[in-house]
């Protein structure tokens, strides 16, 4: 390639206010999970639906980038974006300071609220404050999925319970509704989906709400993860998010999957 023609890439770049491995192809590559309903759904083809792909087209949007999502298994997000596999992770994950040690973070753009599912009937489902749920829960198989907040959460409030995790939600709706799980523990959305199911219906909502205000290890928020020297991508980045929730178009999609407002006010 002559000097005109990169000359002309690098400015092409700068005009994005991106560095020029994510503006060569025209295109931000997104990390998503691909298997949690209704954050992020692949079909067989790849093609990815729900919030976190409504985020990431909406942020594409803004940069005027073509978006092409790459689906990982959710506890392999930050090891493959570190790996340059992706750009940018959107996939439901929530801002911790022990993912901050790997990478960073945009603004937080949603928040949601995380509860227990448990058999009707059960002792654990007619439980109503949070500290009688913590002891509960000693000796019962409480199912979650890996590397997520839930896990974390359970295992640092609820260290005498029989922590299990999945690599996906499916596994884990599974085993909770063959038996084999006394309880399962996730944001409200997923369970929400999960009781709406057939293999749902003996089941209900522990009535006791877990925010992120409840405890550290549940973060601050949804993010969007960039790998630490990506410091251009991140203003950008931030600079859409803020504007995509000041102009309601982040609302106007979580009312779509979530059926209310997630979205939170730039901070």
């Amino acid at each position: 390639m002559s000097f005109k023609l990169l000359s002309f890439a690098a400015a092409a770049a700068m005009a994005l206010g991106l560095n020029a491995a994510h503006a060569a192809e025209g295109e931000l590559v997104i990390g998503t999970e691909g298997a949690y309903p209704p954050f992020s759904m692949a079909d067989a083809n790849g093609n990815v639906t729900g919030f976190d792909a409504d985020v990431g087209n909406m942020l594409c949007d803004k940069l005027e980038l073509k978006c092409r999502f790459v689906v990982q298994a959710f506890d392999g997000l930050i090891p493959a974006l570190n790996a340059k596999r992706f750009d940018v992770i959107i996939s439901g994950m929530s801002i911790t300071d022990e993912r901050r040690k790997q990478i960073d973070f945009s603004v937080g753009y949603a928040e949601f609220a995380n509860q227990f599912v448990a058999k009707k009937g059960s002792d654990l489902a007619g439980i109503t404050d949070i500290e009688a749920l913590k002891a509960a829960t000693d000796g019962l198989r409480i199912g979650v999925q890996g590397g997520t907040t839930h896990a974390a959460y359970v295992e640092k409030n609820m260290p005498n319970a029989q922590l299990v995790t999945y690599d996906t939600l499916d596994q884990m709706q599974i085993d909770l509704s063959s038996g084999r799980l006394d309880a399962s523990f996730s944001d409200l959305s997923a369970q929400e989906d999960f009781l709406a199911k057939p293999e749902g219906a003996d089941f209900a909502l522990v009535d006791v709400v877990i925010d992120s205000t409840s405890d550290a290890t549940l973060g601050e928020g949804l993010g969007v993860g960039i790998r630490k020297d990506d410091t251009e991508l991140k203003d950008k980045i931030n600079t859409a998010l803020c504007e995509l929730v000041a102009d309601g178009s982040m609302g106007k999609s979580s009312e779509t999957w979530f059926k209310s407002d997630i979205s939170r006010a730039c901070q």
